[in-house]
């Protein structure tokens, strides 16, 4: 969503991503190799702000809504106005953009990203909602089916632009989890539904069971989920107060107990519904500042809109997390990259 102002298989992943090292960044960028704590789960190695207000090629560089690990290790980014760029690992420079488009050759508000096995690429479009298979090239290849209600009114009971944000394939590649930003109508335990499909042949995907998770309040959507090895997720929540900034929190979340939600109509917080459970592993205004300037208000001037997030590696018993915020295209924000470093306690 345009807040104002995969694991593409776990493993393969995760071992194409291990050669991936520090990108270079500004001046104003810290390079610190020491801790940084963000709390006792989360430190943060540096930012970067190369890109903020760049163009490749013609194609504005921003707008950035998710993050991948592509097959030969280097990063795949959306822009949610219909742009894929593939970056340099290193120095975060984009080696080329890809246009997006839907059948009938619009433009997409294109959110959720996750490269499969084969390397083509599974694009979220939060209009109507709709998941997509392209090309490397662009080219569509499938689409998915989505459930009746998770549409956007009056089709269904979702809310336009807060509809699926988060993509990720879990572990094994079989399974392939969306999560939607915000409510549908009528939710009143302001529950999100994350929604699953499991493969088929011919890699297609078929519908498969559907989650619910819970923000921390009612003004933080889910802008993002990535799948870990073991099947949790790192999940964002994030929200925009104005005067105030951004709230941005990453959670670990456990959907090993939680209840199948797909026949279940409205959400209301009745008893028997387990939600995903969540444990809080930082809220990012805790992070030291590194030096980081910010254009408006916020918590912390390391702060902005972020997005993105995807798992690029493992090092030392802590996941290497690569966030990025969506500038909106506004000169009050800013395209930054953040490079975590997150220990998610053991699942057993």
């Amino acid at each position: 969503m345009r807040l104002r102002t995969v694991l593409a298989t776990a493993t393969a992943g995760l071992a194409a991503a291990t050669c991936l090292t520090a990108a270079a960044g500004p001046a104003n960028a810290s390079n610190s190799r020491t801790s940084n704590p963000c709390s006792s789960s989360v430190s943060i190695d540096r930012f970067s702000d190369a890109l903020d207000k760049t163009t490749y090629d013609g194609t504005f560089v921003g707008n950035f809504s998710a993050l991948a690990v592509d097959k030969d290790g280097s990063i795949a980014a959306l822009e949610d106005r219909s742009s894929l760029f593939d970056l340099n690992a290193k120095t975060l420079q984009p080696k080329r953009a890809v246009h997006l488009a839907d059948e009938n050759g619009a433009d997409l508000d294109s959110e959720g990203l996750a490269i499969d096995r084969d390397g083509t690429r599974l694009i979220t479009s939060e209009t109507e909602p709709s998941i997509r298979r392209y090309s490397r090239d662009g080219k569509i290849l499938d689409r998915l089916p989505v459930p009746s209600s998770l549409l956007v009114a009056p089709a269904g009971r979702a809310v336009s632009n807060q509809t699926f944000e988060g993509l990720t394939l879990l572990p094994g590649g079989h399974t392939l989890l969306a999560s939607m930003e915000y409510p549908i109508a009528g939710e009143t335990s302001g529950a999100v539904r994350f929604q699953t499909w499991t493969r088929t042949k011919g890699d297609h995907f078929k519908l498969a069971a559907q989650y619910a998770y819970k923000p921390d309040a009612s003004f933080l959507g889910v802008p993002e989920v990535q799948a870990l090895p073991d099947g949790r997720l790192l999940v964002l929540e994030r929200g925009f107060t104005s005067g105030v900034g951004n709230t941005v929190r990453l959670y670990l979340g456990d959907p090993r107990h939680a209840t199948d939600t797909s026949g279940i109509d409205t959400l209301t917080g009745q008893p028997g519904v387990h939600l995903i459970k969540k444990t809080l592993l930082a809220d990012i205004a805790d992070c030291p500042t590194l030096g980081a300037t910010a254009k408006q208000p916020q918590p912390n001037p390391l702060l902005d809109n972020i997005e993105g997030m995807v798992i690029t590696g493992k090092e030392k018993g802590r996941y290497k997390v690569l966030l990025v915020s969506d500038d909106n295209q506004n000169t009050a924000q800013t395209t930054r990259f953040y490079y975590l470093r997150v220990r998610a306690t053991p699942a057993f």
